[in-house]
């Protein structure tokens, strides 16, 4: 009889065992359940990088390298800067260039460093930061300004020229004529001598046929504004210049004829507001040589720009013919524009002969509404 009570005495001990391991075991696993397994997410390669020069920007704001060229402190005003305006994402590509931008004497005279501000917006590094500085002026600035866009010689006294080859207009006249003899320049753009060519006289007869007012507008790589000069003493026509000064002091010789330049590259977003401008003329700047991405966000940023049945005008645009009609054109076309003018012509230079180069010259309307 005590051995039967000892054994059940027993089993009761190992089942209220069993039992308490049991709950043991419960409660874990409700403390920590199993995770399950994640769900893979994935991210673009560009957008991956993105993010990582993101973080490298940071990273050369707020610290040193191993780099010797980077091992001086950041400038206080590239850190004040960063804390009150954003700087341009592309500016972590070159931040050896960015402090030396940014490396001078707060509310003293800038540093001349033009060739250093062009390296960094032709890198996409644009708006540059503002700098608490004076900038440089002329030496001997002239006491008046040709009233007339054309005058028979721009003053030399309104640019600095010490970044220049050249030091003087005559110069450039002489070495650069295609740029600043005004008054070929100006022949060119009223001539007809072949399909490819518009006079702006005709171009103003097809917008007003349209029932349509020509009033503002943009010239995109306009160089020295002849076009903008051309649009303001005979029609009365505001028109903004895009320009960089490469090699010659392009704004300077625009602001001289009393047009307004506007010193942006091709890349950056048009600075008006959207459905403000008539007209967006594109010059022998945008061709081939612009990379397909860049000239295609180009196109779009004008189609915002331009009001309803505002005018993109493409001026002796060129391209491989293979180019045109299998990239160029389609990417034109997505736009919706009515084809107004659409000439194209083989490039008989050197360059066009070797490369199978053509022109186009095309005025394009934008829809009265979408």
């Amino acid at each position: 009889m005590a051995f039967a009570m000892g054994f059940n005495f027993l089993l009761l001990l190992a089942m209220a065992a069993t039992n308490i391991l049991s709950l043991y075991h419960l409660s874990l696993t409700f403390r920590s359940p199993k995770p399950s397994p994640p769900i893979p997410i994935h991210i673009p390669q560009h957008l991956l990088r993105h993010l990582n020069d993101i973080r490298a920007t940071i990273n050369h704001l707020t610290a040193s390298t191993s780099d010797p060229k980077r091992t001086s402190p950041v400038p206080h005003d590239l850190i004040l800067h960063s804390q009150v305006a954003p700087i341009a994402s592309s500016c972590h590509r070159h931040p050896y260039l960015l402090r030396r931008y940014m490396n001078y004497t707060p509310f003293s005279t800038c540093p001349y460093d033009l060739d250093l501000q062009e390296t960094l917006i032709l890198n996409g590094c644009h708006p540059l930061p503002r700098r608490r500085c004076f900038s440089k002026t002329p030496p001997k600035p002239t006491s008046s300004l040709p009233l007339n866009p054309f005058p028979t010689a721009l003053p030399d006294s309104s640019v600095i020229w010490t970044k220049y080859s050249c030091k003087s207009f005559a110069c450039l006249l002489q070495n650069n004529p295609i740029d600043f003899d005004l008054n070929a320049r100006r022949s060119s753009l009223l001539k007809y001598a072949s399909e490819l060519d518009l006079p702006v006289n005709r171009f103003m007869q097809l917008a007003k046929s349209a029932n349509f007012v020509i009033r503002l507008g943009i010239d995109i790589g306009g160089g020295t504004g002849t076009f903008a000069a051309l649009m303001k003493i005979f029609y009365n026509v505001t028109m903004l210049t895009t320009t960089l000064n490469v090699n010659a002091p392009y704004s300077e010789a625009a602001a001289a004829r009393g047009l307004m330049p506007l010193h942006v590259p091709l890349q950056q977003r048009l600075p008006v507001f959207d459905g403000t401008m008539d007209l967006v003329r594109c010059g022998r700047a945008v061709n081939r040589w612009i990379p397909l991405p860049v000239m295609e966000f180009m196109f779009y940023d004008v189609d915002r720009v331009l009001r309803g049945g505002g005018y993109l005008w493409l001026d002796r645009f060129f391209s491989k013919a293979m180019d045109l009609e299998e990239v160029y054109e389609p990417m034109i076309g997505k736009l919706g524009y009515k084809k107004v003018k659409w000439a194209v012509a083989n490039k008989t230079d050197p360059s066009g002969l070797k490369n199978a180069e053509v022109y186009l010259t095309a005025v394009l309307q934008k829809p009265v509404s979408r």
